[in-house]
């Protein structure tokens, strides 16, 4: 409930940073002033008309999904794109409406500003929300199978403090430790139905490739979202990406080439 909350803030916040980076733009190329030649209510309102279709753009990247960091320069380069959609549906909406064109320079500087101050926003708030849904364990998280892996990432999600947030760890074949990085080892997959049983939202399968069709069922059956990780199944460089093909997901792994190709794959 906390997530949908943040979520519609996250959101809201956005249209305002979308709308004030143009006004931003406005002052900066024709002064703080009201230009009686180029008036600013009205170029305020086709870009409050604009923000929504930008929105609905920046969504459709999942710039807002739970996994995604939003300081990456994938992420950035996300946001650049949907600045620049959002741009060329200003430059639309205000050509339509007033039939008249104005400076390219005030085009750039929206563009730059909407970018950085999105980017920045997204950044600082996805601070304030992982501190609150991890904070109030909105995501909590079974591990199963105890492994090398599974433990960095048991740390990293803490490190990170990752709304997903590990809080209990089973294991197929046992294990001595009675808990790692703070989160308790519960047992055997004996006890997996009593602890799914307990509020758990994710499950993150890192060993026991053998159960994983009894971990799927029961996810499926408890609504429960299930996640793997590529060394179960013996992929373990870390340059695996799920793909489709003819509109059928698949797990793809490329070999290494020049890294220009990636844009025509």
């Amino acid at each position: 409930m906390r997530h949908r909350i943040l979520l519609t803030i996250w959101l809201l916040t956005d249209l305002v940073v979308f709308v004030g980076s143009y006004a931003l733009a406005y002052f900066a190329r024709v002064g703080f002033i009201m230009s009686s030649d180029f008036p600013f209510d009205l170029f305020i309102k086709a870009a409050a008309l604009t923000a929504p279709l930008w929105l609905i753009v920046l969504m459709t990247t999942r710039t807002f999904a739970l996994t995604r960091r939003q300081r990456t320069l994938r992420n950035a380069a996300y946001i650049s794109y949907c600045a620049l959609v959002g741009v060329a549906l200003f430059t639309l909406l205000y050509y339509f409406q007033y039939n008249a064109f104005f400076s390219r320079l005030l085009l750039v500087t929206a563009f730059v500003l909407s970018t950085v101050l999105t980017w920045a926003w997204h950044i600082a708030f996805e601070f304030f929300l992982r501190h609150q849904l991890y904070s109030s364990t909105e995501f909590p998280t079974l591990i199963v199978g105890v492994t090398r892996e599974s433990r960095e990432l048991i740390a990293k999600l803490n490190r990170e403090k990752n709304p997903i947030k590990p809080v209990a760890i089973l294991d197929g074949r046992g294990c001595k430790d009675t808990e790692i990085d703070g989160v308790p080892v519960r047992g055997k997959l004996n006890k997996l139905d009593d602890v799914l049983s307990e509020g758990i939202t994710h499950l993150i399968q890192c060993n026991d490739l053998e159960q994983s069709l009894n971990l799927l069922s029961a996810c499926r059956q408890k609504k429960i979202t299930y996640m793997v990780l590529p060394s179960v199944f013996g992929i373990v460089e870390r340059d695996e990406k799920i793909e489709t093909l003819e509109g059928q997901p698949v797990t793809m792994v490329s070999p290494k080439e020049n890294p220009l190709m990636w844009f025509f794959k």
